[in-house]
Protein backbone atom coordinates (compact mmCIF):
# COMPACT_ATOMS: atom_id res chain seq x y z
CA UNK A 1 0.00 0.00 0.00
CA UNK A 2 1.42 3.38 -0.99
CA UNK A 3 0.78 6.63 0.84
CA UNK A 4 1.72 9.90 -0.85
CA UNK A 5 1.98 12.94 1.42
CA UNK A 6 2.00 16.52 0.18
CA UNK A 7 3.50 18.78 2.82
CA UNK A 8 5.39 22.01 3.34
CA UNK A 9 8.07 22.51 6.00
CA UNK A 10 6.55 25.82 7.12
CA UNK A 11 3.13 24.21 7.76
CA UNK A 12 2.67 23.41 11.47
CA UNK A 13 -0.31 21.17 10.78
CA UNK A 14 1.86 19.07 8.47
CA UNK A 15 4.13 18.29 11.42
CA UNK A 16 1.21 17.42 13.68
CA UNK A 17 -0.34 15.23 10.98
CA UNK A 18 2.99 13.44 10.49
CA UNK A 19 3.11 12.49 14.15
CA UNK A 20 -0.52 11.36 14.23
CA UNK A 21 -0.15 9.39 11.01
CA UNK A 22 3.01 7.69 12.28
CA UNK A 23 1.27 6.74 15.53
CA UNK A 24 -1.60 5.19 13.58
CA UNK A 25 0.74 3.35 11.24
CA UNK A 26 2.91 2.04 14.07
CA UNK A 27 -0.13 0.35 15.64
CA UNK A 28 -1.36 -1.22 12.40
CA UNK A 29 -0.74 -4.93 11.75
CA UNK A 30 0.28 -4.18 8.16
CA UNK A 31 2.77 -1.37 8.85
CA UNK A 32 5.59 -3.19 7.07
CA UNK A 33 3.52 -3.30 3.89
CA UNK A 34 3.14 0.48 3.65
CA UNK A 35 5.35 2.72 1.54
CA UNK A 36 5.28 6.43 2.37
CA UNK A 37 6.36 8.96 -0.23
CA UNK A 38 6.89 12.59 0.79
CA UNK A 39 5.87 15.13 -1.86
CA UNK A 40 6.71 18.82 -2.06
CA UNK A 41 4.23 21.68 -1.74
CA UNK A 42 4.80 25.40 -1.21
CA UNK A 43 2.28 27.44 0.72
CA UNK A 44 4.01 30.68 -0.18
CA UNK A 45 6.02 30.19 -3.39
CA UNK A 46 6.61 33.93 -3.69
CA UNK A 47 8.40 34.12 -0.35
CA UNK A 48 12.11 34.66 -0.97
CA UNK A 49 13.07 35.31 2.64
CA UNK A 50 16.37 33.67 3.64
CA UNK A 51 17.95 36.24 5.96
CA UNK A 52 17.05 34.46 9.18
CA UNK A 53 15.93 37.75 10.73
CA UNK A 54 12.14 37.65 10.22
CA UNK A 55 10.16 35.98 12.99
CA UNK A 56 7.21 33.79 12.16
CA UNK A 57 4.97 36.18 14.11
CA UNK A 58 6.10 39.11 11.97
CA UNK A 59 5.55 37.05 8.85
CA UNK A 60 2.03 36.00 9.81
CA UNK A 61 0.98 39.53 10.69
CA UNK A 62 2.54 41.31 7.73
CA UNK A 63 2.11 38.74 4.98
CA UNK A 64 -0.96 36.78 6.09
CA UNK A 65 -2.89 39.58 7.78
CA UNK A 66 -3.07 38.17 11.31
CA UNK A 67 -4.01 40.71 13.99
CA UNK A 68 -2.21 40.43 17.32
CA UNK A 69 -5.25 38.85 19.08
CA UNK A 70 -5.70 36.38 16.19
CA UNK A 71 -2.04 35.51 16.27
CA UNK A 72 -2.06 34.92 20.01
CA UNK A 73 -5.14 32.71 19.79
CA UNK A 74 -3.70 30.76 16.87
CA UNK A 75 -0.37 30.19 18.61
CA UNK A 76 -2.03 29.10 21.86
CA UNK A 77 -4.22 26.58 20.04
CA UNK A 78 -1.27 25.39 18.01
CA UNK A 79 0.76 24.81 21.17
CA UNK A 80 -2.04 22.70 22.65
CA UNK A 81 -2.39 20.64 19.49
CA UNK A 82 1.37 20.20 19.33
CA UNK A 83 1.57 19.02 22.92
CA UNK A 84 -1.12 16.44 22.25
CA UNK A 85 0.79 15.11 19.24
CA UNK A 86 4.21 15.20 20.87
CA UNK A 87 5.40 18.24 18.91
CA UNK A 88 7.22 21.18 20.50
CA UNK A 89 6.40 24.48 18.81
CA UNK A 90 8.83 27.16 19.96
CA UNK A 91 7.01 29.96 18.21
CA UNK A 92 9.08 32.70 19.83
CA UNK A 93 12.16 31.50 17.97
CA UNK A 94 10.67 30.16 14.73
CA UNK A 95 12.04 31.97 11.69
CA UNK A 96 10.17 32.68 8.46
CA UNK A 97 12.02 31.25 5.46
CA UNK A 98 11.46 30.13 1.89
CA UNK A 99 11.15 26.37 1.63
CA UNK A 100 12.13 25.57 -1.96
CA UNK A 101 15.73 24.80 -0.97
CA UNK A 102 14.56 22.51 1.81
CA UNK A 103 12.35 20.64 -0.64
CA UNK A 104 15.33 20.16 -2.95
CA UNK A 105 17.22 18.64 -0.04
CA UNK A 106 14.23 16.41 0.70
CA UNK A 107 14.34 15.02 -2.85
CA UNK A 108 18.07 14.38 -2.45
CA UNK A 109 17.29 12.49 0.75
CA UNK A 110 14.48 10.58 -1.00
CA UNK A 111 16.96 9.37 -3.60
CA UNK A 112 18.99 7.95 -0.71
CA UNK A 113 16.03 6.40 1.14
CA UNK A 114 16.16 9.00 3.90
CA UNK A 115 13.17 11.17 3.04
CA UNK A 116 11.29 10.48 6.26
CA UNK A 117 14.33 11.25 8.41
CA UNK A 118 14.93 14.45 6.46
CA UNK A 119 11.30 15.54 6.73
CA UNK A 120 11.44 15.07 10.51
CA UNK A 121 14.80 16.84 10.79
CA UNK A 122 13.53 19.83 8.81
CA UNK A 123 10.38 20.11 10.93
CA UNK A 124 12.40 19.98 14.16
CA UNK A 125 14.89 22.52 12.83
CA UNK A 126 12.16 24.95 11.81
CA UNK A 127 9.57 24.65 14.55
CA UNK A 128 11.56 23.51 17.58
CA UNK A 129 15.15 24.65 17.17
CA UNK A 130 14.54 27.98 15.42
CA UNK A 131 16.95 27.27 12.57
CA UNK A 132 16.95 29.02 9.23
CA UNK A 133 15.82 26.30 6.81
CA UNK A 134 16.62 28.57 3.84
CA UNK A 135 20.30 28.81 4.78
CA UNK A 136 22.45 26.63 2.54
CA UNK A 137 25.17 26.07 5.15
CA UNK A 138 22.63 24.84 7.67
CA UNK A 139 20.96 22.55 5.13
CA UNK A 140 24.33 21.07 4.18
CA UNK A 141 25.08 20.39 7.84
CA UNK A 142 21.68 18.72 8.19
CA UNK A 143 22.41 16.48 5.21
CA UNK A 144 25.75 15.53 6.74
CA UNK A 145 24.07 14.64 10.06
CA UNK A 146 21.85 12.20 8.19
CA UNK A 147 24.82 10.57 6.50
CA UNK A 148 24.36 12.22 3.11
CA UNK A 149 27.23 13.52 1.01
CA UNK A 150 27.65 17.12 2.16
CA UNK A 151 29.52 18.25 -0.97
CA UNK A 152 26.82 16.84 -3.21
CA UNK A 153 24.20 18.50 -1.02
CA UNK A 154 25.97 21.86 -1.36
CA UNK A 155 26.17 21.47 -5.13
CA UNK A 156 22.48 20.58 -5.33
CA UNK A 157 21.51 23.66 -3.36
CA UNK A 158 23.65 25.98 -5.47
CA UNK A 159 22.47 24.65 -8.83
CA UNK A 160 19.14 23.69 -10.39
CA UNK A 161 19.32 20.01 -9.47
CA UNK A 162 15.96 18.73 -8.20
CA UNK A 163 14.20 21.95 -9.16
CA UNK A 164 12.21 19.94 -11.69
CA UNK A 165 11.22 17.29 -9.13
CA UNK A 166 9.98 19.88 -6.64
CA UNK A 167 7.98 21.68 -9.31
CA UNK A 168 6.54 18.41 -10.59
CA UNK A 169 5.25 17.55 -7.11
CA UNK A 170 3.60 20.95 -6.88
CA UNK A 171 2.09 20.65 -10.34
CA UNK A 172 0.79 17.17 -9.53
CA UNK A 173 -0.87 18.57 -6.41
CA UNK A 174 -2.55 21.32 -8.43
CA UNK A 175 -3.72 18.78 -11.02
CA UNK A 176 -5.30 16.77 -8.21
CA UNK A 177 -7.05 19.87 -6.90
CA UNK A 178 -4.93 20.04 -3.75
CA UNK A 179 -4.97 23.60 -2.45
CA UNK A 180 -3.80 23.05 1.12
CA UNK A 181 -1.63 20.74 3.16
CA UNK A 182 -1.18 18.29 4.78
CA UNK A 183 -2.77 16.02 2.20
CA UNK A 184 -2.52 12.23 2.41
CA UNK A 185 -3.40 10.20 -0.68
CA UNK A 186 -3.92 6.55 0.19
CA UNK A 187 -3.31 4.11 -2.64
CA UNK A 188 -4.71 6.65 -5.13
CA UNK A 189 -8.16 5.87 -3.73
CA UNK A 190 -8.87 7.88 -0.62
CA UNK A 191 -7.58 11.16 0.73
CA UNK A 192 -7.29 12.66 4.19
CA UNK A 193 -6.51 16.35 4.53
CA UNK A 194 -5.62 18.37 7.59
CA UNK A 195 -4.04 17.44 10.91
CA UNK A 196 -6.47 14.67 11.66
CA UNK A 197 -6.35 12.69 14.92
CA UNK A 198 -4.68 9.30 15.24
CA UNK A 199 -8.06 7.56 15.27
CA UNK A 200 -9.05 8.89 11.85
CA UNK A 201 -5.72 7.94 10.31
CA UNK A 202 -6.13 4.48 11.83
CA UNK A 203 -9.54 4.06 10.22
CA UNK A 204 -8.37 5.45 6.90
CA UNK A 205 -5.38 3.11 6.78
CA UNK A 206 -7.48 0.08 7.70
CA UNK A 207 -10.22 0.88 5.20
CA UNK A 208 -7.74 1.51 2.42
CA UNK A 209 -5.84 -1.66 3.20
CA UNK A 210 -9.04 -3.67 3.12
CA UNK A 211 -10.20 -1.86 -0.04
CA UNK A 212 -13.27 -0.60 1.75
CA UNK A 213 -16.03 1.03 -0.29
CA UNK A 214 -16.14 3.84 2.26
CA UNK A 215 -14.75 6.90 0.52
CA UNK A 216 -12.75 9.12 2.84
CA UNK A 217 -11.89 11.60 0.10
CA UNK A 218 -11.47 15.19 1.24
CA UNK A 219 -12.15 14.38 4.89
CA UNK A 220 -12.34 17.70 6.69
CA UNK A 221 -10.67 20.90 5.62
CA UNK A 222 -9.81 22.09 9.10
CA UNK A 223 -6.42 22.24 10.79
CA UNK A 224 -4.52 22.80 7.59
CA UNK A 225 -2.64 25.55 5.79
CA UNK A 226 -3.41 27.14 2.44
CA UNK A 227 -2.23 30.12 0.42
CA UNK A 228 -4.20 32.50 2.66
CA UNK A 229 -2.75 31.16 5.89
CA UNK A 230 -3.52 28.51 8.49
CA UNK A 231 -6.82 27.82 10.18
CA UNK A 232 -7.90 25.84 13.23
Amino acid sequence: MKIQVWSDIMCPFCYIAKKNFEAALENSPFKNEVEVEWKSFQLDPDLKENSGTVSISEYLMKRKGFSEPQLKQFQNQLKEMGNAAGVTFNQDTTIAAETFSAHKLLHFAKENNKADAMEEALFVAHFTDGKNIADADFLVSLAEELGLDKEKARKILSEDAYDYEVKQDIMEAHNLGISGVPYYLLDNKYAVSGAQPVELFTRALAQTYQESIVNLSQTSGENMCGADGCSI
